[in-house]
């Protein structure tokens, strides 16, 4: 460190990260009770201080890994928070990213690890700081992205039904969608391709299993369902 900037205050920046995922046709985030002081008890995000020699992807992408065990995954930078009183320890910064995870690829050992626990949206309780914000910020962008990016696949086993992917749109974005409609408009998009898989744990004749096609996407990455 030089002395630029000795004239100014020094603040610390943080990243809390919002994972979510998809199970029994709702959204979950990934909560834990905050082992530190301020606010030790309470019902938070999970994140961490910045490193000297992090950036702030780096920084998030090493706290969702701790928490999942996980890479490569669905990773958006949400916001910054930095109201002055927002946190009662010191003068803190922090800048949100949301990611998406399958929870059956998730290590329930890493939950327990962390004392974590998977809420659903609608049953979460007060949290620390402004964490609901940042929570309520990361699904309003979902919202308005999940018709024009691919970002739903991220919540999805490789092979799905339609009606799995059907109830995560409508879980992302809080309505019910016509199933005749959202289904024609799917079957005319190229990477969403039917297989020969059939799903019979609903019923004694199935459900025709799909998946998506990244390569494919990646030719013709325009999409709006």
């Amino acid at each position: 460190m030089t002395e630029f900037y000795s004239q100014h205050s020094k603040f610390y920046v943080s990243v809390d990260c919002i994972i979510l995922g998809f199970d029994s046709n709702k959204l979950e985030v990934l909560i834990g009770r905050r082992q530190m002081d301020p606010g030790r008890g309470e019902w938070s995000l999970y994140g961490g201080f910045v490193e000297d020699n992090e950036s702030l992807d780096d920084a998030a992408r090493r706290v969702v890994h701790d928490l999942t065990g996980m890479d490569n995954l669905y990773m958006r930078q949400v916001g910054a928070f930095g109201a002055v009183d927002r946190d009662p320890g010191d003068r803190v910064i922090s800048i949100a990213y949301c990611a998406l995870i399958n929870v059956k690829d998730y290590y329930d050992s890493l939950r327990e690890k962390y004392g974590l626990e998977w809420v659903t949206l609608d049953e979460l309780p007060a949290l620390y700081s402004d964490h609901r914000k940042m929570i309520h910020n990361a699904i309003m962008q979902l919202r308005r992205r999940i018709n024009t990016q691919p970002l739903s696949f991220n919540l999805l086993p490789e092979f799905f039904t339609l009606t799995q992917l059907q109830h995560v749109f409508e879980a992302v974005l809080g309505e019910e969608i016509d199933k005749r409609n959202f289904r024609k408009r799917v079957k005319q998009i190229d990477f969403i391709q039917q297989t020969e898989k059939i799903d019979r744990t609903t019923s004694r004749s199935g459900a025709r299993l799909y998946r998506f096609d990244r390569e494919k996407y990646a030719e013709d990455p325009t999409f709006k369902l």
